[in-house]
């Protein structure tokens, strides 16, 4: 009788282990799925704000910075939109800042306003097992046509 209790022990504690382990394992490769798409997302979205640059500097220069833009692909080319949208489970929007120069006409925080270059900020977040995940790429766009 000891036995039988011990091997239904041991079988017992090998079959909950496998199950926890299979469970994590399955957890990481969504997650790992997940940041997958994100990078390309980001990618996507910082090419997609170059297009537009590339297309006319007022696409860039004219969006108020006070608002979300959420790029969208629209009758062959890309635009930003104000209207919330989503791609799979994942939100993506973009952030437009003001940038100033300082005297060494370096980017700084204060300075001499630079009408020919913007910060851009990519954000791509979504829900994550019950918490918001959010990834960002910050980078700088010119007016290199001009």
């Amino acid at each position: 009788m000891v036995e039988i209790l011990v091997a239904i022990s041991i079988i017992t504690v090998s079959v909950l282990a496998a199950m926890s382990v299979t469970g994590k394992s399955i957890y990481i490769a969504r997650e790992s799925l997940h940041q997958a798409q994100v990078a390309l997302l980001l990618e996507e979205g910082s090419e997609a704000v170059r297009i537009m640059r590339d297309n006319a500097w007022s696409n860039i220069s004219g969006l108020d910075i006070t608002k979300d833009y959420y790029p969208v692909f629209s009758d062959g080319t890309w635009a930003l939109s104000i209207i919330p949208s989503q791609v799979g489970i994942f939100t993506r929007k973009v952030n437009i800042a003001t940038v100033y120069r300082n005297a060494e006409d370096n980017i700084f925080t204060s300075g001499t306003l630079d009408n020919g270059t913007k910060k851009i900020t990519v954000t791509v977040s979504w829900n994550e097992g019950g918490q918001i995940i959010t990834k960002t790429l910050a980078f700088y766009i010119s007016d290199i046509f001009s």
